[in-house]
């Protein structure tokens, strides 16, 4: 069964893209094009229930930023079953604060590749 971008959440991740948070379009503006190593990352990419806010399928890997509201109990745990359903789905899920991006773009972007490079060993 291909779970990739079902057609049920094509306006949701459409909307999401339309109103990205200013951190998400501060990390787009590194991931995209092929900019960061010559990765393609999407944007918003649905796979099952759920929309990853950046994905790289060559290297399935899941790429999320996490704001204030990741602090809340209820969505730490819908966090939690999310990454058990995309590491189920053979899926890696690196997350990031917010504030790391904000603050460090450069650290953020440099543990993706660390991860890039491992898995390409």
């Amino acid at each position: 069964m291909n779970y990739s971008n079902h057609p049920v959440t094509k306006e949701f991740r459409q909307l999401l893209r339309k109103t990205e948070t200013p951190m998400e379009k501060k990390l787009w503006k590194y991931l995209r094009n092929r900019q960061l190593d010559g990765y393609k990352f999407r944007q918003q990419h649905g796979y099952g229930p759920f929309v990853m806010d950046f994905y790289c399928p060559s290297l399935r890997l899941c790429v999320e930023l996490d704001g204030g509201i990741h602090e809340n109990a209820s969505v730490i745990e819908k966090d939690i079953d999310r990454t058990a359903f995309l590491n189920d789905n053979r899926i890696h899920v690196l997350r990031f604060r917010n504030e790391e991006v904000e603050e460090d773009i450069e650290k953020v972007l440099n543990r993706i590749r660390e991860y890039i490079k491992d898995e390409c060993q």
